[in-house]
């Protein structure tokens, strides 16, 4: 072998990591995709499953639930108009999200990062935009206890009482939506709060995983419940103004009544 050949593999040698090098530099990777980066998750475990099936099931179980909703609604009031139809359906998919899938979260947040079922797969994706759902956050958790535990079951009774055209709905609606917006906008903004003042970002860089997963699946929670707030205070309004009307309507009944 040439000297210029010796010389090449010295070289080689020398600019190859040694075995420590290796180790330091697999130390200094991070174990997760999840910001911020080296963030302590227990038990961390990638996804078996791709985006796509988790979606596709996650959508497939949405439109199984509006269905199953549509029908036990036409059955109940068989006029029930489209405006009320689609108000049940949000309340009933409010209910199970809250008592199935973020009660899941509830009782398996300190071991989110090692679950591999259907739930516990969906939250690790969606913790790519909020990686609070992974490691034991205080405010996220008792967020969702809240939630799964009261706003779930009256999101249920809400959708009951508009397929029964009961007046009570519209308390109950005013209610629940004041609880979901009051939650969300918390929700927002202890993140922008972390993020703005404290420098912690809890969202990966890309744009899909902010804008897509934490802000708009969210949004959806301010636009839908700012809607059902403002029928329920004008239909609360309209009834104490018929009130109101008849009020005055007995009472010069009975005015005039008197002067006979």
């Amino acid at each position: 072998m040439s000297h210029f050949a010796h010389f090449l593999d010295r070289q080689k040698i020398l600019k190859s990591p040694t075995v420590n090098q290796k180790t330091a530099i697999r130390a200094a990777e991070p174990l997760h995709p999840y910001y911020p980066l080296g963030v302590d998750i227990a038990g961390y475990e990638a996804n078996e499953s791709s985006v796509l099936t988790l979606l596709g099931v996650f959508s497939s179980l949405c439109v199984a639930l509006f269905a199953i909703t549509y029908v036990a609604g036409r059955r109940v009031r068989a006029n029930i108009s489209r405006g009320d139809l689609v108000t049940m359906m949000w309340f009933v998919l409010c209910g199970s999200l809250h008592v199935f899938f973020e009660g899941y979260f509830v009782l398996n947040f300190r071991e989110m990062g090692s679950r591999q079922d259907l739930f516990g797969q969906l939250w690790k994706e969606y913790a790519l935009s909020d990686s609070r759902y992974l490691t034991q956050n205080t405010f996220v958790l008792c967020m969702e206890t809240i939630t799964s535990l009261i706003w779930g079951p009256v999101s249920y009774l809400t959708a009951a009482l508009i397929a029964i055209d009961s007046p009570y709905r519209y308390p109950f609606q005013a209610i629940i939506s004041l609880g979901h917006l009051y939650g969300d906008v918390l929700y927002y903004a202890t993140s922008i709060f972390d993020d703005v003042l404290l420098d912690r970002q809890y969202s990966r860089p890309e744009a899909y995983y902010f804008w897509g997963y934490y802000f708009l699946m969210n949004f959806f929670w301010i636009v839908v419940p700012l809607v059902l707030l403002t029928n329920s205070v004008k239909a609360s309004a309209s009834a104490f103004i018929a009130l109101q009307k008849s009020e005055k309507v007995l009472k010069a009944n009975g005015f005039a009544k008197k002067l006979q």
